[in-house]
């Protein structure tokens, strides 16, 4: 019987960063140790409730694997609701995994510069983790208001006139995508009067021809806003030059963020314009599919033209993305499990390569070391100095194996988790659902995720010569065990991944199927009972 007092634990990925954040606000500069302890044990405690909600959404704890969390014991839709799946649960342990290789990371720089860099790290991670708990479109909005403002802090942290301009664009692109958020929000309350998603659902079918098209109106305002977030060409133009910019923590932490958008498009579409929606089912999907291709074009693109390593992760972030929102926009149900599998993937991959580009700048020849130090006389900014390490040939032999590894994931070849994606999609799309043939979209995708495979793997190859082949007599890099430490555990993640694609995918594919079934949420959202009361919790009434 499920206990009224464990829905609590859906809070906890919220209330926790929250909690710490504001307990580290007041710190002032020297309390570097005890700020870093605070945050890791924060992101460690987030790990563990995460490994938790999988366990508990897949292990048939709640009924249809959906634990429903009523906020001040207030039904729904006249409440918040808090709604953890297989889904949201894995996306907020791929949160707490790359919050806890990024925290490391920054132990010894980036943690250090800047009174509030952990203060806004933990909003961030808070942001975050509602954005993928709430059912709830205000509440969706507020999560990403703080996301996006705790990512103001994070791209401008030690600052320099680069950072500045990328961030000062960055600013003013994400604000104006917040006006369409909260125009779009406006414009489906007026026609349905409603914010709760599962609500929305229930009300699609009885709505009037006139409301839906309001209705579809409001959604499509809300998607551009999800759209410029997740990258979608031609709103991601702020894309590269953002993630080249920001410290590598920070640039780690935005990869996931554009998965963000991507998630809410999925969650909406899935329960508001699914197959027996009538004349409303498949809405915008061809709009998201057409961009998802061109987004990918676009990236492969950007990868071929740069030489620059930051903006390289950009755009292979922008092909990730584009990826992403075409398997959506397909809408065929066996192709968004591989898509998931991959959106992983490739989130590790991106990251540990946004994390590595840092170590490598550190390669100097001995010209370069020159020039390094006469420029420094006439540079003035506010950025961290080298931690001591030691300068060894294994560093140079770490990164070149480090980034290898990366170049395999991002361009999609074996035997790494890059491949395992792309070959359960292109299966995806060559056995499609019964009685349906392979539509001409389809040989499409496939050849633009092969191409951009290809384009990503030569990009990334003149890098790797250029930097570690034909770079002469190349001083070896002074490194830190906190520096390496999470650019392996992110690797070691993708290996992990790939030893263990058939249970990870049939665990997607259980959650594929979950968000699959709208009806299911509506039932337990819609139909989840307030507690009783403190004489219910005490004879272990049933809970939601």
């Amino acid at each position: 019987m499920t206990q009224p007092w464990i829905q609590h634990i859906l809070l906890v990925p919220i209330l926790l960063p929250l909690l710490c954040g504001a307990a580290l606000a007041p710190l002032t500069q020297g309390w570097h140790r005890l700020k870093f302890a605070l945050s890791y044990a924060s992101v460690l405690g987030l790990l563990a409730t995460s490994l938790v909600l999988v366990a508990m959404t897949d292990g048939g704890y709640w009924a249809d694997g959906i634990g429903v969390y009523l906020a001040a014991n207030w039904a729904a839709p006249f409440g918040i609701a808090l709604v953890a799946d297989r889904l949201a649960a894995l996306m907020l342990l791929l949160t707490a995994l790359l919050a806890l290789a990024s925290l490391h990371f920054a132990k010894l720089r980036w943690g250090r510069i800047g009174v509030h860099f952990h203060t806004l790290f933990q909003f961030l991670v808070m942001g975050i983790d509602g954005a993928f708990l709430t059912h709830d479109l205000f509440n969706l909005f507020v999560f990403f208001e703080v996301m996006l403002a705790a990512s103001y802090g994070l791209v401008l942290h030690g600052y320099n006139a680069e950072r500045l301009r990328a961030s000062m664009q960055y600013v003013a692109v994400n604000l104006a995508a917040s006006s369409l958020f909260l125009l779009g929000t406006a414009l489906i309350y007026a026609t349905a009067g409603t914010l709760n998603m599962a609500d929305l659902a229930a009300r699609m079918a009885a709505m009037p021809a006139a409301d839906a098209g309001l209705l579809q109106i409001g959604a499509a305002v809300l998607a551009l806003a999800f759209l410029i977030k997740s990258a979608m060409w031609p709103l991601g133009f702020w894309l590269p030059t953002t993630y080249a910019a920001a410290a590598p923590p920070a640039a780690a932490m935005l990869v996931l963020m554009t998965k963000v958008g991507a998630y809410a498009i999925l969650r909406l579409w899935l329960l508001l314009f699914p197959a027996g929606a009538g004349a409303a089912a498949g809405f915008g999907y061809d709009a998201l599919l057409a961009g998802g291709m061109a987004t990918i074009v676009f990236g492969a693109a950007g990868m071929l033209s740069t030489d620059s390593a930051g903006r390289m992760a950009g755009y292979g972030a922008t092909v990730s993305s584009g990826t992403l929102l075409a398997v959506i926009g397909y809408g065929q149900p066996s192709l968004v499990a591989a898509g998931l599998y991959y959106l992983v993937g490739s989130t590790l991959a991106i990251a540990a390569f946004l994390l590595l580009i840092e170590l490598i700048d550190r390669i100097r020849t001995p010209r370069a070391a020159i020039l390094a130090v006469t420029m420094e006389a006439w540079a003035v900014e506010d950025s961290p100095i080298d931690p001591v390490g030691r300068g060894v040939p294994a560093a140079m032999a770490f990164l070149a194996l480090s980034f290898a590894a990366c170049a395999l994931m991002i361009a999609g070849l074996p035997p790494l988790s890059g491949f395992v994606a792309k070959f359960g999609m292109f299966h995806a799309l060559l056995n499609p659902d019964p009685g349906q043939a392979i539509r001409p979209s389809g040989w499409i995708l496939m050849a633009l995720v092969i191409l951009s495979g290809l384009v990503a793997l030569v990009s990334m190859l003149r890098f790797g010569v250029r930097t570690f082949w034909a770079g002469g007599n190349a001083v070896p890099p002074r490194l830190h065990r906190s520096e390496v430490v999470p650019v392996l555990f992110l690797l070691a993640l993708s290996v992990f991944m790939t030893v263990q694609a058939g249970p990870i995918l049939g665990y997607l594919g259980r959650a594929n199927d979950g968000i699959h079934r709208p009806q299911d949420y509506i039932e337990r959202v819609l139909h989840a009972a307030p507690v009783a009361g403190a004489a219910a919790v005490a004879n272990g009434g049933e809970g939601a």
